[in-house]
């Protein structure tokens, strides 16, 4: 009874929302964003690429500062601003892809106003940071959304060529499945870097296209895709964003394994190699009645476990303790 009583006051706190510049970061800090106005939050956002006050918005009164990575840590550290923060992560805290100065802040990670929730479950264990929690991704199931619409793509794929692996991992899929309409979203330098280092380039030309850097057009995107397969680059058993934004939208996700496959009770189907994707990625296109019964099954359990306003509740009632 302490504890509701403490989160229904938590609840309607002041929260500073730190809206970074990576495009992974953003979607996913849009979601919890939502979560939190979702729970009765009042949220002022900062956007790290485009609000240039700060300063101005730092004399606002704030019960917590929440970031992606060490984005809204590093504000609170830099600024000496005493409320807690609350920090998702869905990158290896211990490397650079948490942020270029993560040696600097990641200690206090330690301190007991600082709390930690970390995407992958594996790497949760490995550390032992007081106030850090598993929570895998998940999504504002009012903006990711089946859209009831005939999907222009046979297979999507948004992400970074940005290894030799991927690289030529895609150039083949491509080239094995020439009948098939594929789609790759990345930001342009990714395409250009991407070009520059194929054997192939005139596959880009034809797949590429363009930019996402927005929920509903992430959404819109999905829903003109009929499959869409993850190659996961970071941690050691989680599935990334792109999994629940795909279930959320009713659209097949195919996944290279990861341990987190099984929150969707051994339904959504994962590939152990290059030959395994394009055998399952023709049989589900080709078997509509397996294909509906995969997505409506892992839509489920998404929805019940995976959303957004229950997730950041989980959170609520966690920092609240």
């Amino acid at each position: 009874m302490v504890l509701q009583k403490c989160y229904n006051r938590k609840s309607m706190r002041k929260i500073l929302a730190i809206l970074p510049e990576s495009i992974g970061g953003r979607l996913t800090t849009s979601s919890i964003i939502d979560g939190f106005r979702q729970n009765g939050c009042s949220v002022t956002v900062y956007d790290e690429l485009f609000d240039n006050n700060l300063d101005e918005v730092l004399q606002g009164e704030y019960d917590y500062i929440a970031g992606y990575d060490f984005s809204g840590l590093k504000i609170k550290i830099d600024n000496h601003i005493q409320q807690p923060s609350i920090n998702y992560f869905s990158d290896d805290i211990r490397s650079r892809a948490a942020g270029p100065e993560w040696e600097k802040y990641l200690p206090y990670l330690e301190e007991d106003d600082n709390y930690t929730f970390y995407w992958d479950k594996v790497l949760t264990e490995y550390e032992n940071f007081k106030n850090i929690h598993y929570l895998p991704h998940f999504v504002n199931f009012d903006v990711y959304k089946d859209l009831n619409i005939e999907p222009k793509y046979d297979l999507m794929f948004a992400g970074r060529l940005d290894t030799d692996y991927r690289l030529s991992f895609f150039e083949e899929l491509v080239l094995k499945l020439p009948h098939l309409n594929v789609a790759w979203f990345a930001i342009d330098r990714h395409y250009l870097d991407a070009k520059k280092r194929s054997k192939y380039p005139e596959i880009f030309d034809i797949c590429y296209r363009g930019f996402i850097d927005n929920e509903k057009d992430m959404a819109q995107e999905i829903n003109n895709s009929k499959i869409v397969f993850n190659m996961n680059s970071q941690g050691i058993s989680s599935l990334n964003y792109r999994t629940i934004q795909t279930v959320a939208c009713k659209r097949l996700l195919i996944s290279d394994y990861r341990e987190e496959l099984a929150l969707f009770d051994g339904v959504m189907p994962f590939y152990e190699d290059f030959s395994d994707l394009i055998f399952k990625i023709e049989c589900y296109l080709e078997d509509e009645e397996a294909y509906s019964k995969v997505v409506n099954k892992c839509y489920d359990i998404a929805k019940q476990s995976h959303n957004s306003k229950d997730c950041v509740r989980y959170i609520l009632k966690t920092v609240c303790r």
